[in-house]
């Protein structure tokens, strides 16, 4: 039987690059150990036009960020009409822009943080950003991020409105739309979902204030990984029922990460990641290990998932 051509797209041009070049490495190498041929991709140094004349029966999606997670990337791919990996171009779209998850969510009956979403052109001065925290309710601490950035790039959390204010300047220097959210304290819990089922629940202990980028991806961050997460059989179950609920509420795809913060017994959901990290110190893999699913297989699942009009 002819093996199975499997293209491996990573890299790409986001501010998670390295990751999507640690992610996809690994991943190629789990496709090649599994007997199908495969080959990489990078859209940083090549045009996506450029698939059409490469002999691929399969890409696996191991792009981050902008541009590869935010439905651009799954659009060729659907014009190209060839199988992939992951979520299609509209739950992609969607999980990537915060504000528009977050109303999916709402519209679900799925707790997240109080928010509201600010324009460059309407934040004018100080006072007006004041006047917003005010009307929204929000007290101090108070978190601001960019509305489509992922694996936390350019989150702050801001414990008066001297810091807020400071650093909605700066990052509206690069981004065009901001959201303000209430800063949730406790217990980071995240879960891995597949094809619509969850696997488990893994708590996270950073040592720095969050579970920032340099906690997820340096090793030297020494971030406690709990696997299970240390929560009640009963609070574990609903976590991972919160997770399939909006896995599905965003008609996701393949595999997705969902993260959480559990506080005074209730979990408020943060985000939903629609191409989780596939690095050694990523979460999905771990996951997948403590249910019996080696690294290899869980790659292979993920390619037998491949399709279009997704």
């Amino acid at each position: 039987m002819k093996k199975r051509r499997v293209l491996v797209v990573l890299g790409g041009n986001s501010k998670e690059r390295s990751v999507s070049l640690d992610s996809g490495k690994a991943c190629a190498k789990a496709i090649k150990s599994l007997g199908y041929q495969v080959s990489t991709f990078d859209p940083a140094k090549k045009s996506f036009n450029e698939i059409k004349n490469l002999k691929v029966d399969v890409i696996f999606n191991a792009l981050h960020g902008k541009g590869g997670e935010d439905g651009s990337a799954q659009s060729y791919f659907e014009y190209l009409k060839i199988p992939y990996t992951h979520s299609g171009v509209l739950s992609s779209m969607y999980a990537m822009d915060k504000a528009i998850s977050k109303k999916i969510f709402f519209k679900n009956k799925i707790i997240s943080p109080k928010y509201f979403v600010l324009n460059i052109l309407k934040y004018k001065d100080k006072n007006n950003l004041k006047r917003l925290i005010k009307s929204n309710k929000l007290i101090f601490p108070v978190v601001v991020k960019p509305t489509n950035e992922g694996s936390s790039i350019g989150v702050k959390i801001c414990k008066n409105f001297e810091k807020l204010n400071s650093e909605t300047k700066s990052l509206f220097k690069n981004y065009k739309n901001l959201m303000f959210e209430k800063f949730i304290k406790g217990q980071e819990v995240q879960v891995a979902v597949m094809n619509g089922k969850a696997l488990g629940a893994i708590e996270l202990k950073p040592k720095r204030s969050f579970y920032d980028y340099k906690a997820k991806y340096t090793k030297s961050a020494n971030t406690l990984h709990i696997m299970p997460a240390n929560i009640t059989k009963k609070k574990y179950q609903e976590v991972l029922k919160i997770s399939e609920k909006a896995h599905n509420s965003l008609k996701c795809r393949g595999v997705t990460r969902c993260d959480f913060k559990l506080m005074n017994n209730k979990f408020y959901l943060l985000e939903l990641n629609t191409q989780p990290g596939m690095t050694n110190l990523s979460l999905v893999p771990e996951i997948a290990r403590y249910k019996g699913i080696k690294f290899e297989n869980l790659v292979k699942k993920m390619i037998l998932d491949a399709s279009i009009n997704r």
